[in-house]
């Protein structure tokens, strides 16, 4: 009984050190989304945290409610970019732990 416990607990420690392993990776991976016709330029990590946002002066002194309207369509955009790169790590890491995923 003992020694399915530790290989359990062994695979658990194993699943956090591979899940830490991927986190240090996303932090590291820049994903770039443009939107309004490139005049938005946004780079996001694979762990949602935002690194750089880019206005082209265009839109600076134009409609103020446009403006708002294209950051949060190209905001949204880099969001479900990460989110998908974030799950394809996450299932790569665990196929190889735990197999039918």
């Amino acid at each position: 009984m003992l020694g399915k416990f530790g290989d359990m607990m062994g695979k658990l420690q194993e699943m956090k050190q591979k899940a830490d392993e991927i986190k240090l990776k996303l932090d590291d991976t820049i994903i770039k989304t443009e939107g309004a016709g490139g005049d938005i330029v946004i780079e996001i990590t694979g762990n949602k945290k935002i690194k750089s946002l880019t206005i082209a002066s265009a839109l600076q002194h134009g409609d103020k409610d446009e403006l708002e309207e294209q950051l949060t369509v190209t905001l949204n955009k880099a969001i479900e970019a990460a989110d998908k790169l974030n799950e394809q790590e996450m299932k790569k890491a665990a196929g190889g732990m735990l197999p039918g995923l």
